[in-house]
């Protein structure tokens, strides 16, 4: 999860600090994309493009090889493009929050079609340049807009719009974050030896975050920790800098957490804090699990000791939403409004072993496999009746 900015309710502005991607590794953007928005887009040489819907891309801070929300979307957006036979789409990368909107209205002037930007904290100069630009598609990852009746973004959080409505080509993805979190407690329970395991979130406001936890805590019980013995915290319940962008109080949180609770398998859903916390895990030899995106990949942690304890982590798969999200456009399917993704449509799934301990065994696999297929099916019980309620 990365730190994001908050401009919805306390519902979904909470939400804003939380973020996701796809399973495994995947290559880096390709070196021939552009930063930023070009007056002449670069055309596929062979075969000329089929479709004539130009693509851009607006990430987060950061790089477009980030290993996290940034390269998934973008390659996600890669992949649609392709699969529409449209040119090779354009990313920009903001230097800071101050250009996200600047940067979509270049989009907007070179006469792009759909524009993907990337994280909670573009949800409301998203939302502001869809209103203004009424032809432009947009597709705004973990995002979901709060507008007044008028569909203008809603400071005051009563979101009493109908986005969908009033912002009709602006498309929310969203994720099913319990799903992702069942998936990461069958491995939790299955490995942990003392019969202890544990779950730290960023926040309590953050639906998103309780959904993971929620999750988590069935998954583990499903495979036989009692519920007493899924221990769990939240390293503040104000603070949303401390939350999901404090790494070092993560840290010495989650080692005072592991000292109280004894866990050997601890679950992190708090961001760049929750960093701190596999720091914490893996200083304390016990195993650690990610969150939103591979995390032994994106954290390194095939070369860094460091994060070398990381066994999987519950995914949103980025790619794969933004890719669907492309073709619905190109087909005429799409409508604006939050679309989900979860089980039945690629959105969730845990993360690969990639350490060569085995620990993730052939039952644990099927165990997975099973669950997986349950959810696909609707017959899975993977939140409770209070589902994002702490």
């Amino acid at each position: 999860m990365r730190t994001r900015s908050i401009g919805l309710t306390l519902f979904a502005s909470a939400a804003l600090v939380v973020s996701a991607c796809t399973a495994g590794a995947t290559p880096a953007p390709s070196q021939g994309s552009s930063e930023t928005p070009s007056s002449a887009p670069t055309e596929a040489a062979t075969p000329a493009p089929s479709s004539s819907l130009k693509i851009g891309v607006v990430t987060d801070v950061g790089t477009v090889d980030d290993k996290n929300f940034n390269q998934f979307s973008f390659e996600g957006a890669q992949k649609g493009a392709a699969d529409i036979g449209a040119p090779a789409p354009q990313v920009t990368v903001p230097k800071d929050a101050s250009e996200y909107k600047a940067d979509i209205q270049a989009f907007v002037d070179q006469g792009y079609n759909i524009i993907v930007t990337v994280g909670f904290n573009l949800t409301n100069d998203t939302a502001a340049e869809a209103k203004a630009n009424p032809d432009v598609w947009f597709i705004g990852v973990d995002q979901a807009a709060c507008v007044d009746a008028n569909g203008d973004v809603d400071q005051t959080f009563a979101c009493k719009g109908d986005a969908s409505k009033l912002l009709p080509k602006y498309i929310g993805l969203q994720y099913q974050e319990d799903q992702a979190g069942y998936l990461a407690g069958i491995v939790a329970g299955s490995i942990s030896t003392s019969k202890v395991v544990g779950a730290i979130g960023g926040i309590n406001l953050v639906p998103a975050v309780v959904r993971y936890i929620q999750g988590y805590q069935l998954g583990a019980e499903s495979v036989g920790i009692t519920a007493a013995n899924v221990k769990t915290a939240y390293v503040s319940t104000s603070d949303f800098n401390v939350a999901f962008n404090d790494p070092g109080t993560g840290k010495t949180f989650a080692t005072q957490f592991i000292q109280t609770n004894h866990p050997d398998v601890l679950f992190q859903v708090a961001g760049k804090t929750g960093n701190g916390v596999l720091e914490a895990a893996c200083a304390a030899q016990i195993h650690g699990i990610g969150v939103d995106v591979d995390q032994w990949l994106s954290l390194s942690a095939d070369t860094t000791p460091t994060y070398n304890c990381i066994v999987t982590s519950a995914e949103k798969h980025l790619s794969s939403s933004v890719e669907q999200t492309i073709n619905a456009i190109a087909a005429g399917s799409a409508v604006g409004g939050v679309l989900h993704f979860n089980a039945t449509n690629d959105g969730i799934g845990a993360s690969a072993e990639h350490d060569g301990k085995g620990l993730i065994t052939s039952d644990i696999q099927a165990k997975l496999d099973a669950a997986l297929a349950a959810m696909k099916a609707g017959t899975l019980t993977t939140c409770p009746a209070t589902c994002g309620q702490p």
